[in-house]
């Protein structure tokens, strides 16, 4: 016997504030499991105008796809900046060549949806800061701070792999 069809629908409320200093803020609503997703993360954000909801950034598991749905923005990447409008899709796959950040440049909210896979163990690098984030065990939707294990460092604290082994 099959199952019958699912159909979720998920009307934007409750988002998520995150804020920090003079560059950061924006609202995030985790569409994704709302929905009942479970193998892929969808979000969609809201970044006032100059602001910007991330640190420059690219990851080294998950790959990424954003959708821009209204105001205007930039893309910093690798190649520069590129101005973004309603309509443009960008995709971030793994590695240091699709390192990216989304500005705020325009004048209203800059609104886009996320879509990213969701794999439970990954490793985050952050140019700018020379830092790098990781994380295993964790469950989708959840926070990293959640996983089994998650570590935010930088890069500059690396050991020998025998260090304090002997």
């Amino acid at each position: 016997m099959s199952q019958p069809p699912i159909l979720n629908i998920y009307r934007l409320s409750d988002p998520q504030l995150r804020e920090r200093g003079e560059k950061y803020h924006s609202l995030h609503f985790d569409v994704a499991r709302k929905l009942g997703a479970v193998k892929l993360g969808y979000h969609v954000t809201v970044v006032p105008p100059g602001k910007r909801a991330f640190p420059y950034h690219f990851h080294y598991v998950n790959e990424e796809l954003f959708l821009v749905l209204s105001g205007t923005g930039s893309l910093r990447w690798p190649g520069g900046n590129t101005p973004l409008e309603p309509g443009d899709l960008i995709a971030c796959p793994p590695g240091p060549g699709s390192a990216h950040q989304i500005v705020n440049t325009g004048t209203e909210d800059l609104r886009y949806l996320s879509l990213s896979t969701a794999e439970p163990n990954e490793i985050v690098e952050y140019p700018d800061s020379g830092k790098f984030g990781a994380y295993a065990g964790r469950e989708p939707g959840k926070p990293f701070t959640d996983a089994a294990f998650h570590i935010f460092a930088p890069r500059s604290a690396a050991v020998d792999y025998w260090d304090g082994e002997e």
